[in-house]
């Protein structure tokens, strides 16, 4: 592995950059397909300003397009599709600091450059990825000249890996997962999937399910590492606001619901309206998975005949208030340190689930829906250790929820036995940096010659 990572660094600027002409029909048709598109590229951004879903001030890097300079020495480029991606590598980024290692890092959307904005140190360059059309994937790649490129997950743009290869650019798939769903479709497009694959020197899988799917699908050197999200920190702070609204929710018991789905809203409401006849100062947190529908599920929760307050609105959480929205990016840290129950969204309405490390490691007891693919095996250990329970309808929502609420002994329980889960599970930011040794020691090796 060392010296096959020694050979990509040492090439990755020196080679010129054409494509195999042995590429599956597939990513021929692709190739054309997305160059033939660029002259859309105005309207689509166009539409995606109006939607909220680009950055006006940084459009041009969605055409390969850059301000920033592109710092001196070896720079690591980290690929994430968005928040979940990118929070999973920020224990990853740290380590990599350490070394001394600039870092590029590289998302598709707003939400995740403002969490970037805010929990990453400035030093960690930024940068809206390039929309997958040859054209601009050049312009990336030949302004930035990473040397070395890791991508998380299963956001593998074409385009944009099979540049990277050709300019023999070292690069690793890392916290690698293959969901149930996606891994039929792709094994029907086996060719496709391979060629892509293949490009990566190594593939780090989250679980020994992903790593069997990765290989089956042409992956080289498949490695089961574990779940980096498992390593990720707790989410920070604001020591002022948590003060200020555990001031004004002292005594109160809480429930707090994040990253909730259209759907789910409505049944935690339910939830409430049936319990707080039991526990009359209940107060019930919603926190959407997008801020922007805040104003309608205040809306929801009025028309059911209870009080909302809206947070991004800066309204008052008052004694009479029922339910508080919590319609605002990067607080999550702030709930979970408020209430020791914590419902998962995009569970019971949705696919996928939510993570629920970062509620867990601030002591929450965790209550979740049947949809859960995305973390099904975290979700199995917590379940099986007692550290976490599914409910499958709302009524069974409002049982579980009440349970909770009446029995502290339980939820200490819960807590203890998810935490033990977490720590168990645990290890695989160490292990991803015994993987990238190889590479991580010729950069050092680059950085020492060049300071020399």
């Amino acid at each position: 592995m060392r010296s096959s990572a020694a050979r990509g660094l040492q090439m990755a600027s020196s080679l010129p950059h054409a494509l195999p002409k042995s590429l599956p029909m597939t990513l021929r048709m692709y190739r054309r397909l997305t160059t033939s598109l660029v002259p859309l590229a105005p309207a689509l951004i166009k539409r995606r300003l109006r939607q909220g879903k680009e950055d006006p001030a940084r459009v041009g890097e969605r055409r390969g397009l850059s301000r920033d300079v592109r710092p001196h020495g070896p720079l690591v480029w980290i690929h994430g599709a968005s928040v979940g991606e990118v929070l999973a590598a920020a224990a990853l980024i740290e380590r990599l600091r350490d070394l001394n290692l600039r870092i590029l890092l590289t998302s598709g959307t707003v939400t995740s450059a403002a969490v970037v904005a805010r929990r990453f140190p400035p030093d960690v360059i930024h940068q809206y990825v390039p929309y997958d059309s040859p054209r601009y994937v050049a312009r990336f790649l030949d302004h930035w000249k990473p040397s070395l490129a890791l991508f998380i997950e299963s956001d593998l743009w074409p385009n944009l890996i099979l540049a990277g290869a050709a300019r023999r650019v070292p690069m690793v798939l890392i916290n690698g997962r293959m969901s149930p769903r996606s891994f039929p479709r792709w094994r029907r497009m086996h060719g496709t999937i391979s060629a892509l694959l293949s490009r990566f020197d190594i593939c780090l899988a989250q679980s020994k399910t992903d790593a069997e799917r990765f290989a089956a699908l042409g992956g080289r050197d498949v490695v089961t590492t574990g779940n980096l999200k498992l390593d990720v920190p707790a989410p920070p702070a604001d020591p002022a606001k948590l003060e200020r609204l555990m001031t004004m929710t002292r005594g109160r018991p809480i429930i707090v619901a994040a990253s909730t789905h259209p759907g789910e809203d409505e049944m935690l409401v339910a939830a409430h309206r049936s319990l707080v006849g039991i526990f009359p100062q209940l107060l019930t947190v919603i926190v959407p998975r997008h801020p922007d529908r805040g104003s309608s599920i205040a809306g929801m929760i009025a028309a059911s005949g209870l009080k909302p307050a809206l947070r991004s609105r800066d309204e008052q959480l008052a004694a009479t208030t029922d339910v508080y929205v919590a319609d605002t990016m990067g607080e999550l840290g702030l709930f979970y340190r408020l209430s020791p129950i914590v419902f998962m969204g995009k569970s019971l309405v949705g696919e996928g689930g939510q993570n629920p490390i970062e509620a867990i490691k601030l002591g929450a007891a965790i209550v979740h829906g049947p949809n859960v693919a995305n973390f099904s095996e975290l979700y199995a250990a917590l379940d099986q250790s007692g550290g976490a329970r599914q409910v499958d309808t709302q009524e069974a929502l409002t049982k579980q929820l009440g349970l909770l609420l009446a029995e502290p002994s339980v939820r200490d329980k819960m807590q203890r036995a998810g935490s033990g889960v977490v720590e168990q599970l645990g290890g695989a930011l160490d292990r991803t940096m015994a993987a990238l040794e190889p590479y991580l020691m010729q950069l050092r090796i680059e950085m020492g010659a060049a300071n020399a």
